[in-house]
């Protein structure tokens, strides 16, 4: 008899349905306990593990909670149940049959009050106006041929691939009516919603669930860890719950870092309450309340990237504005009259590039070329510590260009007066930067807007200066047209060919951070800060269809832009908030400031209970980067040893049995999930965590069970 078939003869319980192939689900109707085989859901209504425990039948207990208190279990506290989370647990699983051997199981809590697999940010519940900035084809949770781990490559679908696969029947999932539409017309190149995204997160977990090999357990937590003590077991505590959950070991896997208010944020708040304005300082927008904006009234909004894009769709759209179709093209909004007026500025003035509509046509991209792991070496070999700007940036650049002409040499031939290879070899020969390179590029690539000028691609308004608001207006107008109209015509598909690029620049960026031989201020100031804005603007905007609604809204009357160089000023004497730019000479005034970005990473300023009161406690310990001039600068970020994830506490001592993992962590994970066929960095982090942790369980038995081995040097 199962475990499903043995609480299913115990009073008080009735069998729901479950869409994962195999798995059988079990409730008791007071909502207590959810079991598959292999998982254990407390939903933490109850107030002590005891009193669930107590509910549990007898012979059942005896079958089953041996093995979770058999002296030979390690149990395992994974603090966040978001992709990141499910993407390890998914690699324990692949990597048990080898490393989890005789006796010995592992015990996997999962602990996130949002639903485990999607998370916080890829919750169901949220707005279905909110899409992702990626296509379905460039999306996948699992490994495949091209990641180099030292664990076995379990495949699956991509985002598009599980789509058809649901369609056709061949997987069984219950789609909500208000996605069924979406689900059956989604194309591989259309930008799905974040509840389809969500629906495939999910599954992928449950999939793991149903897969686990004999030997690992999940305990799922939906509750909010408050407090982590030492020892052995260590105790992780959670809100509401009067007993802790013992852990031998910990991770964290944390996305980006919710924060409190910076000291400049504090001054504008505070501005605010003594004048009853509205301040809406940086967040995760899909998580802040903006009901109280009032309609009609103008309202500043600084930051113009993909947090912008949400915010300018909840508070129009969602406000019951629609747009229109025209048939000639383009979108006309009609004003449901409960908007406000966006006035909308950043440092470049403008949004982020549009995502393409096309693929490559030339050549496979052999990637990386100019910026790999022998470049890296061969800029350690010099003297002195290595700066981004004037050392790394060029390699990166060249890379850049490498991949654009490669693109435009081979898929385009029409459009250049060189031979590729002739162009290739003096390309290869020639330092970036240089009046030579300039040259080549000029006498091989004839039309201007086909060779690649990077400076205007970064700050596209620099030195541009206008009359007026109106006259800046038409020049952004233009320029979004423009890149509207570049980003759907294949013939610019070189611009493809940089994006592939920077996908591979940022891939090896952690073999450069390994070094330690950045500067602190290049590390801090120029990667983490201009080469990530950079990339953000350049590769990660938003759907084309965005764009085209900014421009509908602003010919509605509904968005005006500030220009480049965005200034907000608290007016104390006039009680407002005033905004200005270097674009144009005229200023703004409002009530209400927005900041539309997520957070800087702070672990000093976490709005996380349990990250605030660790570091306040010296056991997870902020970055301080340090560079070989002796300069140390904090980073914002929880600091980790960068070998194998281990937390680092205030003294710079690793602890053997934490591990954190995220874009906020010391490694600036990538993201949970990413392209196929990339060998993604995420899913190599994954990997040598899980093989990490697996290692410690095939050490620990009886005699030893809390003697923590010595954590070595990596």
């Amino acid at each position: 008899m199962t475990v499903g078939e043995s609480l299913g003869s115990f009073a008080g319980i009735q069998r729901v349905a479950d869409n994962s192939p195999g798995v059988q689900t079990i409730a008791l109707r007071t909502d207590t306990i959810t079991t598959k085989p292999g998982l254990w859901f407390v939903p933490h209504r109850l107030t002590s593990a005891s009193a669930l425990w107590d509910r549990v039948p007898p012979a059942l207990a005896a079958r089953t909670f041996d093995r979770v208190t058999d002296l030979a279990t390690f149990t395992l506290a994974i603090v966040g149940a978001g992709p990141r989370g499910a993407g390890v647990l998914e690699r324990l699983s692949a990597n048990a049959p080898e490393l989890l051997t005789g006796r010995r199981r592992l015990v996997v809590h999962l602990i996130d009050p949002f639903p485990p697999g999607a998370g916080r940010v890829w919750r169901y519940e949220q707005s279905p106006l909110l899409r992702m900035n990626s296509m379905p084809e460039d999306v996948t949770v699992f490994t495949d041929e091209s990641v180099l781990i030292e664990g076995p490559v379990v495949p699956g679908p991509s985002l598009i691939e599980w789509v058809r696969q649901v369609r056709e029947g061949r997987i069984g999932w219950d789609v909500p009516d208000g996605l069924r539409e979406e689900l059956d017309s989604l194309a591989a190149t259309d930008f799905p919603t974040r509840q389809l995204q969500s629906l495939y997160l999910t599954w992928f977990y449950r999939k793991v669930v149903a897969e686990l090999p004999p030997g690992i357990e999940v305990v799922e937590h939906r509750a909010t860890a408050v407090h982590v003590e030492d020892g052995a077991p260590q105790r992780v505590w959670l809100a509401g719950v009067e007993e802790p959950v013992f852990a031998d070991a910990v991770v964290f896997t944390v996305g980006h870092l919710d924060a409190r208010p910076d000291p400049a944020e504090r001054v504008l708040q505070d501005f605010a309450e003594r004048h009853e304005l509205a301040y809406y300082p940086a967040g995760y927008t899909a998580d802040v309340d903006y009901s109280a904006v009032p309609p009609g009234e103008p309202v500043l909004v600084r930051g113009f990237g993909l947090a912008f894009v949400d915010l300018m769709l909840l508070l129009t759209e969602g406000r019951g504005g629609r747009f229109e179709e025209l048939p000639g093209g383009g979108l006309r909004y009609h004003p449901s009259g409960a908007e406000p007026v966006l006035h909308v500025g950043s440092r470049r003035g403008v949004p982020y590039h549009a995502k393409t509509g096309y693929r490559l046509r030339g050549k496979p991209l052999q990637l990386p070329r100019f910026f790999d792991s022998y470049a890296i070496g061969k800029l350690c070999e010099r003297p002195g510590p290595i700066d981004f700007r004037a050392d790394v940036w060029p390699l990166i650049a060249k890379e850049l260009a490498w991949a654009y002409y490669t693109e435009l040499f081979t898929g385009h031939p029409d459009r250049v007066r060189m031979d590729f290879a002739v162009f290739a070899d003096a390309f290869a020969d020639t330092g970036w930067g240089t009046s030579e390179m300039d040259e080549l590029v000029l006498a091989a690539v004839p039309g201007a807007e086909d060779r690649l000028d990077l400076e205007k691609l970064d700050r596209p308004l620099a030195g541009q200066h206008f009359d007026s608001a109106e006259e800046f207006g038409k020049v952004v107008r233009e320029y979004v047209e423009a890149d509207l109209a570049r980003r759907a015509d294949v013939r610019h598909s070189a611009d493809l060919g940089a994006f592939m690029a920077l996908l591979s620049v940022v891939g090896q960026l952690p073999a450069l951070l390994y070094t330690g031989r950045l500067s602190a201020t290049s590390q801090v100031s120029e990667m983490d800060g201009w080469f990530h804005g950079f990339f953000s603007y350049y590769a990660s905007g938003p759907p084309p269809r965005r764009l085209e609604e900014l421009l509908a809204l602003a010919d509605a009357g509904l968005i005006s832009f500030l220009g480049a160089e965005t200034l907000v000023t608290a007016d104390e004497e006039a009680g407002v908030f005033t905004a200005s730019g270097a674009s144009f000479p005229e200023t703004v005034t409002a009530r209400t400031l927005i900041e539309a970005r997520l957070p800087e990473p702070s672990i000093r300023r976490a709005a996380d209970e349990l990250l605030r009161q660790m570091h306040a406690e010296g056991i997870m310990a902020e970055e301080t980067v340090p560079d070989p001039s002796g300069d140390h600068l904090p980073s914002g970020r929880i600091a980790t040893r960068i070998g194998d994830s281990r937390l680092l506490d205030a003294a710079g001592s690793a602890h053997p049995y934490r591990f954190a993992m995220g874009p906020h962590t010391s490694i600036r994970s990538a993201a949970a999930f990413t392209r196929p066929r990339t060998n993604a960095i995420s899913f190599r982090q994954n990997d040598a965590l899980a093989r990490e942790i697996l290692k410690l369980v095939s050490v620990r038995d009886g005699s030893n069970r809390h003697e923590h081995p010595r954590a070595g040097c990596h």
